[in-house]
C-alpha cells in the first residue's frame, strides 16, 4: 500500500502517487505544454468596452439607441384575407451619426415564392412525406403573400426614393438626418395573409369549415423600422425565418378596421372600448380587475352564438402601446374572452386569454392562470412587468411571442378530453410565450443573430416557472441530465453560432443555453449569488439592446466570480462533461516507530495471496534439504523484524522532532488519494459524495479551478476521519455528465433488463389474399 513518509525536513513524499510529482514539475512557461488553456480570459473575444457598453456589463454613460413612432391604419378583408395599411413613421435618430438613408423591415416579403427562405431550403431527400407537409411544399410555390408597396411619401406628401431588397427596402432621404433629429414618413402597402393549413409561419390565418369562420393571428405585418445601434449601424440582416426579429422601440396608436362581429385582441390597451364592446363586456371587464380568478368577459355560450351569424358591416378597434418594439393582433368571431387582474409590485396588470370554443375545456381552466403565473415568478428573477397588459391568444400558431400578446397552439381532442402531453404543452408553451414579454420584448436583444439570447434565456426562466406550477412538473428542458444525450451528438454547433446557421436548433438556442444557466445557479455560483447577478443584468438592460458581451459581463460584475471558463466551454465550444474516477489509493502514514511500522508491513505481506505455483511447489523436494550446509543467514533473516539499530534511529528522529510534529506522525486520519480523467473536455466543478465503511457518507464540493493546470488528469488527495470505501462523482446530476458509468470507484455493476416473446411465423400472400375473402 501507498505510504505517507515525513522527514526531519518536514517535506512529504506521496509514494504512488506520480501524478502530483508530474503536475509539480510543470515548467512556468507553457509554450510546450500540449494542453490549452480551458481557464484562458474571454478579453481577446469580446468586443472592446466603450462609452456605450462598459467592462463591467452595464450601458456606458454614452449609451443611445433609436427610436421608431408608428402610427397606423389597417383593414381586415375577412374574405380575401387581404391586409390593406398606411402607416406614419417618425424615426429618432438619437445616434452621434448623421443618416443618409434608412432601412425598413418588410418581413412578409418571405412569403414570395422567390424568397431566398424558400430558394435555400433544401429539404433533402426524404423516404416518406406526411400530405399536409406535401401541401404545404406544394403551396410555397404559388401562393404569394408578399407585400405590395404602394405609396413612400414623407409627411408633406412628396414621393421618397426607395429600393426594396428581397424582405429589406432602403428608404432615401431627401436631407441627411443629423443627430438629435427626427424623420416622419408615409408607407401604405396591401397583402394576402397566409391560410395556415397550407403555408405555415408565425403569421397564420385559419379556417373552420364546420361553421365557416376564420381566425387571424397577425405579426410582422407592416413595415417595421430595421435597427441602427452602436455595435454594427444598420442590422439589415435579411429575413430568413429562423432568426427573428431586431426591433426598435417606440409608441404605437394603431386603428385596427375588422368585420363588426370580430373581437380583436392587440398589444396595449384598447382605446375605445365603448364603440367595440357591449356593455355588459364593459362591465365584466372592469370586476375582472379584482376577481381572485379568471372570469369570462364573452362566455363560451356567447362565443358560439356569436360565430353561427356573420356581420355586414365593420368596427374600428384603437389601441395604444407606449415603448414597445412591435405590434401583434388577433381578430375573429369565435373568441370567447377572459381576464384576471394582477399586480406586478406596484404596476397594474390585466391577463386575458382568448380562444375559439374548439379550445374549451382546456383553455378557461389553464391559459390565464398561467399568465399570473408567469409574471410573478419572472418578476422575482428579474423586474417588475412593465405595461398594462398580458394576453394569450389560441389560434393557428403553435407558439409565437410579441410585447403583451403572444400566440399559443394546443388544443384538446374534439370530445374535450386531452392528454397530459397537450395539458403540460400548454402551460408551458404559454409560460414560455409570456415570458417572452420580458425576453426579448423588454430586454431587447438582437434575435436575429443569437437566437440564445432570448430563447435560452427564457427556457431556463421557463423551467423556473414550471417548477413552481406543481410538485413534479415535466419539464423537457433545463435539468443537466435531459441534456447529455445531445451534448455528446456529432451533428452540433457552439451556442455563439449565428442564428441561421444552428445545427438541432432547439437543444442549441434553447436546452443547452437555459441548462448552463440552470448549472451556473445551482452548482458554480449559487442561488443567491447567481440570483442577483441576473437580476442585474436584466434591470440594467431594460429597454435597451444587450450584445453576448455585455450578459457575460454583468454576470461576472455583479458576482465576483470568474465564469470566463464558463462561457468558453458551454458557450465557444462542443465539448460535453465526462468526467471518470478512474482509481481510488489509500495512503498510510509511517509513524516512523519500527515495531508499528513494520508489523504492518509483515500484515500486508501475510496478506497477500498464495500463487498458484506457490501452493504446487510447496510438496516438492528442495535441495536444501538434502544439503543443510546449502542455509545460511539470510535464510533466517527477516527484514521486517525489528532490530535495536532500528530503535535508535527512531529515538532520534522523535529526538529532533517538536512537539506538534510529534502529534501529526499518531494522527488517526485517513488519507487517500482519488484520481480523475476528464473524457469529454468540458472543465467543471467536481462534486463527490465520499461513502465510509461505518456506512455514512459526504459530500465534497470541488470548484473548476481544480482543472486550471492539467485539465486531463487530476489526483485529488482526501483527508477524512473514516476510511473511504467508495467514491460517486456527481451524485445529484448537476453537471450534466454524459457517461454516468465510469462516475464510481469501485466501479458499479451495468444492470439492465430483457424480455420474452413467443415467436409468431409470418403469413404469406395466399394465406393473407384467403383471409379477405
Amino acid at each position: 500500500m501507498p505510504r505517507i513518509i515525513f522527514t526531519t525536513s518536514l517535506t512529504a513524499t506521496f509514494l504512488g502517487a506520480t501524478c502530483l510529482s508530474v503536475a509539480l514539475a510543470q515548467p512556468i512557461e507553457n509554450r510546450k505544454y500540449p494542453q490549452e488553456d480551458k481557464f484562458r480570459q474571454l478579453e481577446e473575444l469580446l468586443p472592446d468596452p466603450t462609452d456605450y457598453r462598459t467592462p463591467s456589463g452595464a450601458p456606458g454613460h454614452r449609451y443611445w439607441q433609436q427610436q421608431a413612432d408608428h402610427l397606423i391604419d389597417v383593414t381586415l378583408d375577412e374574405q380575401t384575407r387581404r391586409i390593406t395599411g398606411s402607416e406614419r413613421i417618425t424615426y429618432h435618430n438619437n445616434s452621434p451619426d448623421t443618416l443618409d438613408y434608412l432601412w425598413v423591415q418588410i418581413d412578409n416579403n418571405w412569403f414570395a415564392p422567390s424568397a431566398d427562405a424558400a430558394l435555400v431550403d433544401a429539404g433533402g431527400a426524404p423516404e416518406e412525406l406526411s400530405f399536409e407537409r406535401m401541401r404545404s411544399a406544394l403551396a410555397r410555390r404559388t401562393f404569394d403573400g408578399s407585400v405590395d408597396i404602394t405609396r413612400v411619401e414623407d409627411a408633406q406628401g412628396s414621393p421618397l426614393g426607395h429600393v426594396i431588397n428581397k424582405t429589406m427596402m432602403r428608404v432615401d432621404l431627401p436631407t441627411p438626418l443629423r443627430s438629435g433629429e427626427r424623420f416622419a414618413f408615409d408607407i401604405d402597402w396591401t397583402y394576402i395573409v397566409n391560410d395556415s393549413k397550407e403555408v405555415r409561419a408565425r403569421t397564420a390565418a385559419e379556417y373552420f369549415e364546420e361553421d365557416d369562420n376564420w381566425l387571424f393571428e397577425m405579426a410582422h405585418w407592416f413595415p417595421r423600422m430595421a435597427v441602427y445601434s452602436d455595435v454594427e449601424g444598420w442590422h439589415n440582416k435579411q429575413f430568413l425565418g429562423r432568426g427573428e426579429f431586431t426591433l426598435e422601440f417606440g409608441d404605437y396608436e394603431v386603428r385596427i378596421t375588422v368585420p363588426a362581429d370580430h373581437v380583436v385582441a392587440a398589444t396595449g390597451v384598447l382605446q375605445n372600448p365603448e364603440d367595440v364592446l357591449t356593455s355588459t363586456q364593459r362591465e365584466r371587464l372592469r370586476d375582472a380587475w379584482d376577481a381572485e380568478e379568471p372570469m369570462f368577459v364573452i362566455t363560451p355560450e356567447e362565443a358560439v352564438e356569436n360565430q353561427s351569424t356573420k356581420a355586414t358591416g365593420t368596427r374600428t378597434w384603437v389601441f395604444r402601446a407606449d415603448n414597445v418594439r412591435d405590434f401583434a393582433w388577433a381578430s375573429s368571431r369565435k373568441f370567447i374572452w377572459d381576464a384576471m387582474g394582477v399586480s406586478s409590485g406596484d404596476n397594474d396588470v390585466m391577463c386575458m386569454s382568448y380562444w375559439p370554443i374548439e379550445g374549451e375545456p382546456l383553455w378557461s381552466r389553464y391559459s390565464t392562470h398561467a399568465i399570473a403565473h408567469t409574471l410573478d415568478v419572472y418578476s422575482k428573477f428579474t423586474f417588475d412587468y412593465p405595461y398594462p397588459v398580458a394576453i394569450s391568444v389560441n389560434g393557428p400558431v403553435g407558439g409565437m411571442e410579441y410585447p403583451m400578446i403572444c400566440f399559443n397552439g394546443p388544443r384538446p381532442e374534439e370530445d374535450g378530453t386531452y392528454s397530459a402531453r397537450t395539458k403540460y404543452g400548454l402551460i408551458s408553451v404559454i409560460i414560455h410565450e409570456v415570458g417572452h414579454f420580458y425576453f426579448p420584448m423588454i430586454v431587447n436583444s438582437d434575435e436575429r443573430q443569437w437566437t440564445w439570447m432570448d430563447e435560452g434565456l427564457n427556457t431556463f426562466l421557463q423551467h423556473l416557472a414550471e417548477q413552481e406550477w406543481e410538485d413534479r412538473y415535466p419539464s423537457r428542458r433545463g435539468e443537466p441530465k435531459d441534456i447529455t444525450e445531445y451534448m455528446v451528438s456529432e451533428n452540433q454547433v457552439p451556442i455563439m453560432t449565428n442564428s441561421e446557421s444552428i445545427l438541432q436548433f432547439g437543444p442549441n438556442a434553447y436546452a443547452k443555453p437555459a441548462t448552463a444557466l440552470n448549472i451556473l445557479r445551482e452548482t458554480v455560483m449559487g442561488r443567491e449569488l447567481f440570483d442577483m447577478a441576473f437580476k442585474t443584468y436584466a434591470r440594467r438592460w431594460m429597454f435597451k439592446r444587450p450584445m453576448p458581451a455585455d450578459l457575460f459581463r454583468s454576470l461576472e460584475d455583479a458576482s465576483a466570480v470568474d465564469l470566463d471558463w464558463f462561457w468558453r466551454g458551454w458557450f465557444y465550444t462542443t465539448n460535453h462533461t465526462d468526467i471518470a474516477v478512474t482509481n481510488l489509493t489509500h495512503l498510510t502514514l509511517e509513524t516512523g516507530d519500527p515495531s508499528i511500522d513494520k508489523a504492518v508491513d509483515r500484515a500486508e505481506r501475510d496478506a497477500e495471496p498464495e500463487t498458484i505455483g506457490e501452493r504446487r511447489n510447496k510438496d516438492l523436494a528442495k535441495r536444501s534439504d538434502r544439503f543443510p550446509e546449502l542455509l545460511d543467514f539470510y535464510n533466517e533473516y527477516d527484514e521486517l523484524d525489528v532490530t535495536p539499530m532500528d530503535i535508535e534511529r527512531f529515538e532520534e528522529l522523535i529526538a529532533e522532532l517538536e512537539p506538534w510534529e510529534r502529534e501529526l506522525l499518531s494522527t488517526d486520519l485517513h488519507f487517500a488519494v482519488v484520481d480523475l480523467e476528464n473524457l469529454g473536455g468540458l472543465v467543471m466543478p467536481v462534486i463527490l459524495e465520499l461513502h465510509f465503511e461505518d456506512g455514512t457518507s459526504e459530500e465534497m464540493r470541488i470548484p473548476a479551478e481544480i482543472w486550471r493546470q492539467d485539465h486531463v488528469n487530476q489526483a485529488k488527495m482526501l483527508i477524512t476521519e473514516k476510511k473511504i470505501v467508495e467514491v460517486v462523482l456527481d451524485p445529484h446530476l448537476e453537471t450534466a455528465d454524459a457517461d454516468r458509468s465510469n462516475n464510481f470507484f469501485p466501479p458499479r455493476p451495468a444492470k439492465s433488463r430483457f424480455r420474452l416473446f413467443k415467436e409468431e411465423q409470418e403469413k404469406n400472400p395466399m394465406q393473407l389474399l384467403n383471409e379477405r375473402k
